[in-house]
């Protein structure tokens, strides 16, 4: 990143420095790595894709909530399979086939382990945290909610974790109950404690919200949901790149995300659940490998986790996953959690710094590394476009999370979204180059 105009090379934790006022003390002040114990270079080197012009200018990568980047084992891993032991799986006796059966398995027991579940057989593969939601509104949902239930969620869902819900309540002619939020776009959890009620079936929140970057109170949420005779369904899309997740220390009931969130591929997800529930569940669709019996009189099902992986699965990417996970596990996590709140914290004063008017959209207390904002006078995707053309990936909208940008009264954001890779000087570019198209802006 040395080539990025203006970058600043240091940082200094407790004040916040801003290069362009303390250019007199860079040569004072440790490195961030030195300061945090993370040496944020050399992880860059293992991730491909961030070396590259675009535009005329240095990638600055900042779109890691709708995507992350993959390493470079993550992509050898696809090239692996495909060139050296591409079968199906399970059903096959030759050596192919049992190798990837093998590796496929294996990818189920280090998700088993990386998130503390108590047996692989309470890992489902799905096609990403969306098909997770579907699957649980659509099987234990509609053997569990009936007429008059309730169905809690937040104010601050993905829509993923809102319409599966509104589908399975008109079905059922159930009701869906919403946990309000306040302007800095935190949950209401005294309204939480009185809309969950006897009547409750399903609490299905996020844990951290894409758009507004808050780590919401789960394991209360959970409490409250099991104090009345509910289960709780926990979107780990975002929170599960940013911190360590333990489903049994939780106790939370189901667990989803997507692999391409923990920098592994597109096209997969997780999905924990409890052996009991999932156990007590209809399956989800009907096909290959579901089974254990087909006659045109009936069928037996297959047992778990098999029951829910109809059909021939994302083999490839099920393999490459695995790599990824590993990839995290070797990382040194709270050195990298560290830097990605020292990255929010600079790049917060940065840009107050650099555009004095801008307005923050999700000022809560406990935050992942997601900073979203807006600029009076200036559209959000105006800006978007324009820090493009400086090579800065970021998001522009309203992240399908409608229902927040109208609880706030606007109508998207632009949305920078750090991961461990992502640097001091990133963010310090970032702040530059939107006070310039800024002034492009507004003429």
């Amino acid at each position: 990143m040395a080539d990025i105009e203006g970058y600043c090379p240091t940082f200094w934790p407790a004040q916040l420095f801003l290069c362009s006022r303390f250019a007199h003390l860079r040569s004072a002040m440790p490195s961030p790595a030195t300061l945090i114990g993370f040496d944020v270079e050399a992880v860059r080197a293992d991730f491909p894709i961030l070396h590259q012009t675009l535009n005329g200018n240095p990638l600055v990568y900042l779109d890691n909530a709708a995507t992350t980047q993959k390493p470079q084992v993550v992509i050898d891993s696809l090239v692996e399979y495909y060139t050296q032991y591409n079968a199906n799986i399970h059903r096959g006796l030759h050596t192919l086939a049992e190798r990837a059966t093998a590796e496929y398995e294996l990818t189920r027991t280090t998700v088993r382990d990386f998130i503390g579940a108590a047996e692989a057989e309470e890992i489902v593969f799905t096609t990403g945290t969306t098909g997770g939601i579907n699957l649980i509104a659509s099987t234990y949902g509609r053997a569990n909610v009936q007429a008059g239930d309730e169905i809690v969620i937040s104010a601050m869902e993905h829509h993923s974790n809102i319409v599966p819900w509104q589908m399975l309540c008109q079905e059922k002619g159930a009701l869906l109950r919403v946990i309000p939020m306040t302007d800095a776009g935190e949950l209401d959890m005294e309204a939480a404690a009185h809309l969950i009620t006897p009547r409750t079936k399903v609490v299905a929140v996020v844990w951290a919200s894409n758009s507004l970057g808050t780590v919401n109170p789960v394991q209360e949420l959970i409490q409250l949901a099991h104090n009345q005779g509910a289960v709780l369904v926990l979107d780990a899309a975002q929170a599960i790149g940013h911190f360590k997740v333990d489903v049994q220390a939780l106790n939370v009931d189901f667990l989803v995300f997507s692999s391409h969130k923990l920098f592994g591929p597109t096209g997969i997800g997780i999905l924990y659940g409890k052996r009991a529930l999932l156990e007590a569940m209809p399956p989800y669709q009907g096909g290959g490998e579901m089974i254990k019996d087909v006659t045109f009189e009936r069928t037996t099902y297959n047992e778990l986790p098999y029951k829910f992986e109809a059909g021939t699965p994302n083999i490839a990417d099920v393999v490459a996953f695995r790599k990824a996970v590993e990839y995290v596990q070797n990382l040194d996590r709270p050195a990298a959690e560290a830097h990605e709140q020292a990255l929010l914290a600079y790049a917060t004063a940065a840009l107050q710094a650099a555009v004095p008017d801008v307005q923050l959209i999700g000022t809560a207390t406990d935050k992942i590394a997601v900073l979203s904002f807006v600029v009076p006078g200036a559209h959000p995707q105006d800006l978007g476009i324009l820090l493009d053309n400086y090579g800065i990936a970021v998001r522009t909208g309203h992240h399908c999370t409608q229902p927040v940008m109208d609880r706030l009264g606007i109508v998207g954001t632009v949305r920078a979204s750090f991961s461990f890779y992502s640097t001091l000087q990133e963010a310090e570019y970032l702040a530059q180059k939107l006070a310039r198209v800024v002034k492009m802006v507004r003429g």
